[in-house]
């Protein structure tokens, strides 16, 4: 990958997102403009959601453990809740395709997407070790709690142009 494909993906990317949080009806946006050009088939696009979802939840676990080092499970249920408030596109696509995948490969896929995320959880909440067989199931018993309580906002009505939040947040998403 070419140093321009390689940007040309995280634009498209960060479109898709932004349409993904527009609409959250869990739905890849196969639709947004350079998608066809830039990811091979709906696998490929999910799991480069899946790992931009990882990859920033992870990032919020180690700033909250920063700020809350005493209360790993709340620092974790924080993390979790906030990055699904900021990524609520992606959070609901990809609950819709482990719930509803394509084919066998893409459920293979989310079964271990969401079995890493949650070892992921536990792990950093103290609850497991990364070898201990019940790890998974007590991330998954972590982000059940995160979910319950979890509260994100309507999405706004499209305008014009981004807001000042939007612009940073895509600065920061780049770099």
């Amino acid at each position: 990958m070419t140093w321009t494909s390689f940007h040309h993906r995280g634009d498209v990317l960060r479109a898709v997102i932004t349409q993904a949080d527009a609409r959250r009806d869990g739905l890849l946006p196969m639709d947004v403009d350079g998608v066809a050009e830039t990811f091979r088939d709906e696998l490929t696009l999910l799991g480069a959601l899946a790992l931009r979802w990882h990859t920033r939840l992870a990032g919020r676990i180690e700033r909250e453990l920063m700020t809350q080092p005493m209360d790993l499970e709340g620092a974790v249920l924080a993390a979790w809740q906030a990055t699904a408030a900021e990524l609520p596109g992606v959070r609901a696509i990809l609950d819709r395709y482990r719930a509803e995948p394509l084919d066998a490969e893409m459920a293979r896929a989310m079964t271990t997407s969401a079995a890493k995320e949650h070892v992921l959880l536990s792990v950093m909440a103290g609850r497991a070790s990364a070898r201990d067989d019940g790890a998974a199931a007590a991330g998954e018993r972590i982000a059940e709690r995160a979910r319950a309580s979890l509260t994100v906002p309507a999405p706004r009505a499209a305008s014009g142009s981004p807001s000042l939040v939007e612009r940073l947040r895509a600065v920061l998403t780049a770099a």
